[in-house]
C-alpha cells in the first residue's frame, strides 16, 4: 500500500490510524480554535496522529436557509490561524473550481465532497493542485467503481490519495455503512478512511435539514477499526444539539476520550495481526 504523508503524519500500511476531526463548519474563530486545541491536546495525550477538519462553506445543504459558514476568504483565514497556532494539518472540502487555487495555499488536504466525486473535470483539477486529496465516496457509488475515480486522479500525476467511505443510500433519508466496502477500497492501494459520523446522517431527514443518529457512530467506529482502516473521520462539537450544521450526527467532545482509547486498542490488535497476513 502507498503511504501518504501529511505534515509529520504518515497514513497507511501498518501505521496507527489517524484521526480526522472537527466541527462540520466554522461557526466563529474562537470556537474553532477552542475545538481544535481540545482535539490537539487530547490526541497528543493518546499519541494518535491528528488532522483538523472544518468547512468554510457548506454548499450542499438541504435548504438554502441552512447555515453555510463564513465563506472562502474568512474561513481560510480561520483555518490558517488554527494551522499556525496549533501546528496541525488542515482538511476542508472544496465545492467550486474558483476555490481550488486559494484553498490549496492553506489546506494540507483538499477534500472532494461525496456529491462531486464523479465530476471528472473537477476531480482532475483538484488533483492537480492538492498536496493530498481525500475523496468522499458518493452515497450512490459502489466501492469497486472508485477505481475509476482513482484513475482520474492518478492521470494528473497525483498519487497522494485518501479514499473515504461515508455510507450508501438505503431507502428514503437513510444511509447504511457496509463494512465490506473498506477492504474493497483498500485493494486499490491507497489509505482508506471511515467517516463514522456522516455514515449515521439522515440526509434531509427533518425536511429542512439533515437528521442523524449520533449514538450509533461509536459502534460503527469500533466496527470499522476492527475491519482495518487507516484514518477515522469524525465531526465533533462541544454542544452538538446546538451546532449550526450536522449537529444530530456530530459527537460531543466529552465522549471522545473513552472512544479513542478503545479504538486505539482495537487498531493495535488489527495492525499486529495484519503484519502476518499476505492479503487484506
Amino acid at each position: 500500500m502507498r503511504q501518504v504523508t501529511v505534515g509529520s503524519i504518515t497514513i497507511g500500511d501498518s501505521h496507527p490510524f489517524a484521526l480526522i476531526a472537527g466541527p462540520c463548519v466554522i461557526e466563529d474563530e474562537k470556537k474553532t480554535l477552542d475545538i481544535a486545541s481540545y482535539l490537539r491536546d487530547l490526541t497528543d495525550s493518546l499519541q494518535i496522529p491528528f488532522i483538523f477538519k472544518a468547512s468554510y462553506d457548506k454548499a450542499n445543504r438541504t435548504s438554502q436557509q441552512s447555515f453555510r459558514g463564513p465563506g472562502l476568504v474568512e474561513g481560510l483565514a480561520v483555518l490558517n490561524a488554527v494551522k499556525k497556532s496549533l501546528g496541525v494539518p488542515i482538511l476542508a472540502d472544496v465545492h467550486r473550481f474558483e476555490e481550488i487555487d486559494e484553498a490549496a495555499t492553506v489546506l494540507d488536504i483538499l477534500q472532494i465532497p461525496a456529491f462531486l466525486c464523479r465530476q471528472t473535470d473537477f476531480v482532475r483539477e483538484v488533483a492537480k493542485k492538492a498536496r493530498v486529496i481525500n475523496v468522499k465516496k458518493g452515497q450512490f457509488v459502489a466501492p469497486w467503481d472508485v477505481a475509476n475515480i482513482v484513475e482520474k486522479i492518478t492521470s494528473t500525476g497525483n498519487r497522494n490519495i485518501l479514499l473515504t467511505e461515508r455510507g450508501v443510500s438505503f431507502g428514503y433519508n437513510n444511509l447504511v455503512a457496509d463494512m465490506r466496502s473498506l477492504p474493497i477500497l483498500r485493494q486499490f492501494g491507497y489509505p482508506v478512511v471511515f467517516d463514522a459520523t456522516h455514515s449515521v446522517q439522515l440526509p434531509g431527514g427533518v425536511g429542512h435539514a439533515s437528521g442523524g443518529d449520533r449514538e450509533m457512530a461509536m459502534y460503527l467506529s469500533r466496527a470499522a477499526v476492527a475491519v482495518g482502516i487507516d484514518a477515522l473521520f469524525l465531526e465533533v462539537h462541544p454542544d452538538p444539539d446546538h451546532a449550526l450544521c450536522d449537529g444530530p450526527n456530530s459527537l460531543g467532545l466529552s465522549t471522545l476520550k473513552p472512544l479513542l482509547e478503545t479504538l486505539k486498542k482495537i487498531d493495535a490488535i488489527v495492525k499486529e495481526r495484519k503484519a502476518d497476513e499476505t492479503s487484506y
